[in-house]
């Protein structure tokens, strides 16, 4: 099974923004989530001309299961 950790952000223009982590830890609890979200949304690492990250929505866990076809 494959595990993404996906940060979910709102936009200046209210628009939402995710970004996909892939393997990450099994323990991830939410208020560490919250705390790195934050510490993205305060780095403005992600400004496109005036629309960066403006707000944290949600931190959640996608687990997909892969099966190879033989």
């Amino acid at each position: 099974m494959e595990k993404v950790l996906q940060l979910v952000f709102k936009k200046a223009d209210g628009k939402q923004k995710i970004i996909n982590v892939t393997a990450p830890r099994d323990n991830v609890n939410a208020e560490e989530a919250r705390t790195a979200m934050q510490a993205i949304v305060d780095s403005d690492v992600f400004n496109e001309d005036g629309n960066g990250l403006a707000e944290v929505v949600e931190a959640r866990m996608r687990s997909t299961e892969v099966t190879v076809l033989k």
